[in-house]
């Protein structure tokens, strides 16, 4: 079988939406890689692959399949890509089918391209519910993460997909636990990235499935109502308040919900958080920077005290 391999990369968008889940394709960004050639090859290039993915042995019996040799398995792209992230990728749908239908509990389903996408990843990405829905009946891993730290439900979280995000936490019910509470390396886990995009039904669809309310972002501390007072999203902030979100809870800086309301033009989320959060918690916390400009006051160093360890010709 002859394989062609891409040579390009394309990407796309997981951009903000306040006004809820998307049903439709996530736009263009450089932030994620949706497929590694399908604006580099050429039309008669891609003809070839698609002909090879139909000249895949769908026709053998189970048995005769694990005794005959399956080379298009190994065969990958310059990028990584096997023949099953392409057919996702180009949304040749059938063939990805068929493709699956051949490899249930094969370790293939969970090869990982060069930026550590499975089939998984781009299914979400591309939002093909029948193929998630296939690729996790056959035995995909859900719990994968790409070059990013995501799993396929912090994507279908970030894109607002109802249908991903549905199919993903109604058929990993013994993974789901763990992926709630595992953070992307930006520290953000799912619950955090609803409430950053708005999607207002999966932030209650979360808490429902277990997430935790009063998780922290780790890079900062943030939990989802610090990030609804940033967003000046006052549904979001009466939602968690409602579900029972920690007003008191403080970032890493020392910051609770209501003071990120300070300067800020929307004055009912600061009414709706001044009379919750606890009266020693209202003030502004001193900035690190008061602090050590008083320190550096209340200590004058001589000349002869900063230069002390200049040496000319080894002498101080």
């Amino acid at each position: 079988m002859e394989f062609y391999q891409s040579s390009g990369t394309s990407s796309v968008d997981y951009g903000v939406d306040d006004r809820g889940p998307k049903s439709g394709k996530a736009p263009s960004s450089n932030e994620d890689r949706l497929d590694s050639g399908l604006d580099s090859l050429k039309e008669d290039e891609y003809a070839e692959v698609a002909r090879d993915i139909g000249r895949l042995r769908v026709d053998c019996a189970p048995r005769a399949r694990e005794e005959c040799c399956e080379p298009w398995k190994h065969e990958v792209t310059e990028d990584g890509d096997t023949f099953l992230h392409l057919a996702i990728i180009h949304e040749a749908q059938d063939a990805a089918v068929r493709i699956i239908e051949m490899s249930v509990s094969d370790p293939f389903l969970n090869k990982q391209n060069y930026q550590r996408q499975t089939a998984l990843h781009l299914a979400v990405v591309t939002e093909q519910p029948l193929v998630v829905e296939r690729l996790l009946e056959a035995g995909c891993d859900p719990t994968l993460v790409d070059n990013n730290g995501n799993t396929a439900l912090h994507i279908a979280c970030r894109t607002g997909s109802l249908s991903c995000f549905s199919l993903l936490t109604q058929n990993c019910q013994e993974h789901l636990p763990a992926v709630l509470h595992t953070p992307n390396y930006s520290g953000q886990k799912c619950l955090h990235l609803v409430s950053i995009h708005g999607y207002l039904s999966l932030v209650e669809n979360l808490i429902s499935l277990g997430a935790d309310i009063n998780a922290q972002e780790q890079c900062n501390g943030r939990t989802a109502l610090h990030l609804a007072v940033d967003l000046q999203n006052s549904e979001l902030v009466r939602l968690l308040v409602n579900r029972g979100a920690d007003v008191n809870s403080v970032t890493y800086g020392g910051h609770t919900a209501y003071h990120l309301t300070y300067g800020r033009q929307n004055t009912d989320i600061q009414k709706i958080l001044f009379d919750l959060t606890a009266n020693d918690l209202r003030e502004l916390p001193d900035s690190e920077s008061e602090d050590s400009e008083d320190d550096y006051k209340d200590e004058e160093l001589s000349d002869e005290e900063i230069y002390d360890d200049i040496k000319m010709m080894g002498q101080k």
